[in-house]
């Protein structure tokens, strides 16, 4: 996919989750308050605050996508990791407020909810949730914003699947008279944080691994390594073969970073041949779909390829 088509199609999966989102979330506030329901209303500002990070998003690809200025030189691809690691932090928070919350409702002696209501919540928010994600997941194939959307659907439908779980269970509470009922609201929410919390790391951690420029995650190394072996096949090495390479990557949103350093004898190698062989492998690279950044260096001095 080109990167034009690739940014657009990442902006409108962004968009469709924004509306989304708007939709369920401020339906979920109002049935919460109007239900007294504190897992729905947990619920619903947990997607209202998705708002704002999906506009976070929105920015960020546009910012991903501008070219490079005097500024900038580089571009800014560093705002894709930034809004993904933004978003895990948002969801960290929205975790502590729902179990801070919900510890105190424990300790007064739980909340009055309605199971029913419950119940009924969370199996129109599953059904919501699940189809969201299905329509997002294409996109998160090639976008790491449409991705950190996708995992918060997905968290969402667990979320959702708690809270209908839980209504079930305090339906059945409710019929046989049980003094736990008052229990199942605050309860819940604690159940639908611990179910969140690992999403919400490991947004974190991927936001935060690219923008320390971290080596990238399998399977995209081995591609790298791959790419880089299929570049080197497509050239004549019969006369001079070349060592084995020193490798570096990185990702940053849609941009690939990939330094290639072979150490050579002296007097063996032209400026013409290393295009040969620069060419070649940026050719496989540009093939695994990323916008890739490429440096491929011939040395003679082993000090300057050091790690």
């Amino acid at each position: 996919m080109e990167q034009s088509a690739a940014y657009s199609s990442e902006r409108r999966a962004l968009l469709f989750s924004m509306g989304a989102t708007a939709v369920l979330g401020v339906g979920a506030v109002v049935w919460g308050v109007l239900g007294s329901v504190r897992i729905i209303v947990f619920d619903g500002v947990y997607m209202l605050a998705g708002i704002v990070l999906v506009g976070i998003s929105i920015l960020a690809s546009r910012a991903s996508g501008s070219a490079p200025t005097r500024e900038y030189p580089f571009g800014m691809h560093a705002a894709t990791p930034l809004a993904v690691a933004l978003q895990g932090a948002a969801l960290l928070g929205t975790v502590a407020y729902g179990a801070i919350d919900a510890v105190i409702v424990l300790i007064d002696g739980g909340s009055p909810a309605s199971a029913a209501s419950v119940l009924a919540y969370g199996v129109v928010t599953t059904v919501a949730s699940l189809v969201v994600s299905l329509v997002l997941r294409p996109h998160a194939q090639e976008s790491a914003l449409a991705r950190a959307e996708v995992v918060s659907w997905r968290a969402g439908v667990l979320m959702s699947l708690v809270v209908a779980v839980g209504g079930l269970v305090g339906v059945g509470l409710s019929r046989a008279d049980s003094p736990l009922v008052p229990y199942v609201d605050p309860v819940l929410v604690l159940i639908a944080c611990a179910t969140v919390l690992p999403m919400a790391l490991s947004l974190v951690r991927e936001g935060m691994r690219e923008l320390l420029e971290a080596s990238p995650a399998e399977p995209l190394r081995g591609q790298i390594d791959a790419a880089i072996r299929a570049g080197l096949a497509t050239t004549d090495l019969s006369e001079h073969p070349l060592p084995e390479p020193v490798v570096r990557a990185t990702k940053l949103g849609h941009r690939l970073y990939v330094e290639v350093d072979f150490v050579v004898a002296a007097g063996e190698w032209t400026v013409d041949e290393e295009d040969v062989f620069r060419r070649a492998i940026t050719a496989q690279l540009d093939a695994l779909g990323h916008e890739a950044w490429v440096t491929v260096e011939l040395t003679t001095d082993a000090e300057l390829v050091e790690d």
